[in-house]
């Protein structure tokens, strides 16, 4: 028999699940825990505040697909913990974050440093527990990896009360643990609506998918973060665009489904979105959504944002399908799955009239979507449009055509660098989508390249992370633990001494009445980041670019390069009340000050 405290239960089973590195701050209720931890091999990384703790297991987590650990004591280290929970709940990203609280005896009674941690995670959490013995914890941890990490992954958070972490159970043998963490497969979801109820075959969903393409001479394939998120369907997806003849447009989560530079990818639709995937969106007949959730973001109006298509809509959260927009046929499955049949059905003789009508029709049409951006922005160096190809050119150069994985915070910098940065396989960028977080992009690239240490196929990736210098100053105290930890990271700072974004639309839609944007005391950043001990640049004289780049670029430990720049705005853009293809170009959207 092994007797366990709650605390060993806990280390033992992280280790058995593969976990190298957890992310968080020590308190009083989950100290036990600590205690544990540091007599074994998992690496614990000590951040600076625990919201930060929550971005960097999501940074580890959105490169692998696997499940990341966080932890937080109760009260205050648990709230700074939810925003960060409710992004991962957002953009799909598989979570453990375990918590302290309060002993058993005293919850409820308003202790100290008490709160309702399971309460209020409930409603931004995939799944949320409190747990009551130590023996739980046999079931319930093991159980929180399954959940995390299957069907549409998610963040799954375990509130322990500190008693818990040092009550003691008896149990014949760890062997348990072998076969929990076998992999597991999925019985297949399959819906055909609105036609019938009636669970129906994946072979038989996709006959009647095939049916649809072949009648098509217009079809798109539109992608999410469901589609990079599936094993496997990135290639097949790249694989029906080549065969088929058939353009990729995605959401900002799925840009990195389809490699840049390919001549039927059309890039980001949405308010930001580039005029050639809105374009092609709207005149389309046949719309092939792969792991996507039709947002606000991504469509503008609705009923125009492909208002002649018919919807083959495939997710593997069926809460998705048919929430926006009625499909004429819906596959609840993983996309990989869903595709691999789908491929195999329009392969045919019955549908090769539509290939061709599809290649005639995009083959002339793209390129002429496409000349429309050309002129968008100016061909100033100093814009971000014409720095960041330059940037990762240069990357490439220096590191034998290998490419870095790229966070963002959330703002102008975010979408710049969504329409203008060379994206090249998939899950290469890092970035609040749904919730938007600013704050995101330096711990998210601390975890990423944390992961990167310890994970064979991206040892050698320095992780690049865009910042304006409004998001990164919520959390700029993580500078700290990114010198602590020595790791291979270059922040770049797009200081245009505003919140961009917002400028923007007080800009464009409120009379340029200007409210709350504006700094009017900032940091010196290329100090603050030496003061950290970080190398660190000023980038204000571009005819140093090559040479501030080859050392920002290279060589090993964390790097900072602050870039001064005009207030650009984000071309195209889709005021409020406008269908996407009607999107500000020009003219009106133009930088002031």
């Amino acid at each position: 028999m092994i007797t366990a405290t709650g605390a060993q239960i806990i280390i033992k089973i992280l280790e058995s699940k593969g976990i190298k590195t957890v992310f968080g701050i020590p308190g009083g209720m989950i100290l036990p825990l600590y205690d544990e931890l540091a007599k074994s091999k998992i690496q614990h990384v000590l951040v600076r505040q625990e919201q930060a703790g929550g971005f960097m297991a999501q940074g580890a987590a959105r490169i692998t697909g696997k499940a990341a650990v966080c932890l937080a004591t109760s009260g205050p280290g648990a709230m700074n913990l939810l925003t960060a929970i409710a992004d991962a709940r957002s953009d799909s990203v598989p979570l453990i974050a375990i918590t302290g609280q309060v002993d058993s005896a005293a919850v409820g009674t308003d202790a100290f440093q008490e709160t309702d941690t399971f309460g209020l995670s409930m409603p931004i959490c995939k799944h949320s527990t409190m747990v009551k013995s130590a023996k739980e914890l046999l079931d319930v941890l093991p159980k929180a990896f399954d959940i995390a990490e299957s069907g549409r992954p998610g963040p799954v958070l375990i509130d322990v009360p500190h008693d818990v972490f040092e009550d003691k159970c008896s149990f014949a043998s760890w062997n348990f643990l072998d076969e929990l963490n076998k992999d597991k497969t999925e019985s297949p979801r399959y819906v055909h609506t609105p036609y019938t109820r009636k669970m129906q075959s994946l072979d038989s969903l996709c006959a009647v998918s095939s049916d649809l393409f072949a009648k098509s001479g217009r079809a798109v394939l539109f992608c999410g973060g469901g589609a990079v998120c599936s094993k496997g369907a990135p290639a097949l997806i790249q694989q029906f665009s080549q065969k088929f003849s058939v353009p990729v447009c995605t959401s900002l989560m799925g840009l990195t489904v389809e490699p840049f530079g390919t001549p039927l990818f059309c890039g980001m639709v949405g308010m930001h979105g580039s005029y050639t995937a809105n374009r092609a969106m709207y005149e389309s007949d046949l719309v092939i959504a792969v792991g996507v959730r039709f947002d606000d973001r991504a469509t503008g109006i609705a009923e125009k944002f492909c208002p002649n298509a018919k919807i083959i809509h495939i997710d593997i959260d069926a809460a998705e399908i048919n929430k926006i927009y009625q499909s004429s046929v819906a596959i609840s499955c993983d996309a990989a799955e869903a595709l691999a049949v789908l491929l195999k059905k329009i392969d045919t003789p019955e549908c090769r009239p539509a290939v061709e009508r599809n290649k005639e029709f995009w083959l002339k049409n793209i390129p002429l979507y496409a000349k429309e951006m050309e002129t968008i922005y100016p061909k100033d160096e100093k814009h971000p449009a014409q720095f960041l190809p330059r940037i990762e050119a240069l990357y490439r150069k220096l590191h034998a055509d290998k490419c870095p994985y790229v966070t963002t915070d959330v703002g102008q910098h975010q979408m710049f660098v969504a329409q203008c940065f060379p994206f090249r396989f998939e899950r290469q960028l890092l970035t609040s989508g749904s919730l938007g977080t600013m704050g995101f992009g330096l711990p998210a690239a601390i975890g990423a390249a944390m992961q990167c240490r310890t994970t064979a196929q991206c040892q050698d990736r320095r992780v690049l992370c865009f910042s304006g210098d409004g998001s990164i100053l919520m959390n700029i105290q993580e500078l700290a633990t990114l010198a602590e930890q020595n790791l291979d990271v270059t922040v770049f700072v797009l200081d245009n001494e505003c919140l961009g974004m917002v400028r923007q639309q007080q800009q464009v839609l409120y009379k340029a009445n200007y409210s709350g944007v504006f700094y009017s005391k900032m940091p010196d950043f290329v100090a603050l980041a030496e003061s950290f001990g970080i190398k660190a640049f000023e980038l204000a004289d571009f005819s140093r670019f090559d040479e501030i780049m080859e050392q920002a670029l290279s060589g090993s430990g964390a790097r900072f390069v602050h870039i001064p720049m005009e207030q650009y705005n984000v071309l195209p853009f889709v005021a409020g009340g406008k269908p996407n293809i009607e999107a500000i170009r020009a003219g009106k959207c133009t930088k002031s000050k």
